[in-house]
């Protein structure tokens, strides 16, 4: 596997590395040791996966606040997505920061987000599904999120956003001053 680091500290583009032969591919999406190797969380307690029918359709900003706070691995398995973190770390030189990568089911792409970002994709096409590997349990009274047009945080969705949820829509403006995440 290669580990790509992203701007943001923490998070990574992990990408397969195929071992090609006459009937196809293999390669490895995920191994312990070298997650380890790079003092990554490798413990994932859930697996989950949605499925978003239209393009444009934006899902996110999503986070849980500590003392449930989790590390996502993304993957896109039909479809395209731009998927996008917020670093919302207090003390990280890149606080209030947003990195977005196209993860499709054709590059096999995955996204490493680390504790204290928050998370969210924006389909590119229609009929898209997106699995996720979760360090912790869903805990709702954890469960929080920020705008996906916050202008504190300025993300540039690459499409017009045709569909959020109610809930994603009405998450209030972002105060970074109680950030939820001193590190």
């Amino acid at each position: 596997m290669l580990f790509q680091p992203a701007l943001l500290e923490g998070a990574f583009i992990v990408e397969p590395e195929p071992f090609r032969d006459e009937r196809g591919f293999f390669a490895r999406t995920f191994c312990t040791r070298e997650f380890e190797a790079r003092g990554l969380v490798c413990n994932f307690v859930q697996h989950s996966i949605s499925s978003t029918v239209r393009k444009g359709t934006v899902r996110g900003m999503h986070f849980q606040t500590p003392p449930h706070a989790e590390v996502k691995v993304v993957t896109c398995t039909r479809g395209a997505i731009f998927d996008a973190i917020v670093d919302l770390r207090r003390t990280s030189p890149t606080f209030l920061e947003w990195q977005g990568f196209e993860l499709t089911a054709e590059n096999r792409k995955r996204f490493y987000i680390p504790e204290g970002f928050a998370h969210g994709f924006q389909s590119l096409t229609d009929d898209v599904e997106v699995s996720y590997l979760i360090s912790a349990f869903y805990a709702p009274e954890s469960a929080s999120g920020i705008r996906h047009d916050d202008p504190l945080i300025g993300i540039e969705w690459p499409l017009s956003v045709n569909s959020i949820s109610e809930k994603d829509r009405n998450w209030p403006p972002f105060n970074a001053s109680a950030a939820p995440f001193p590190a």
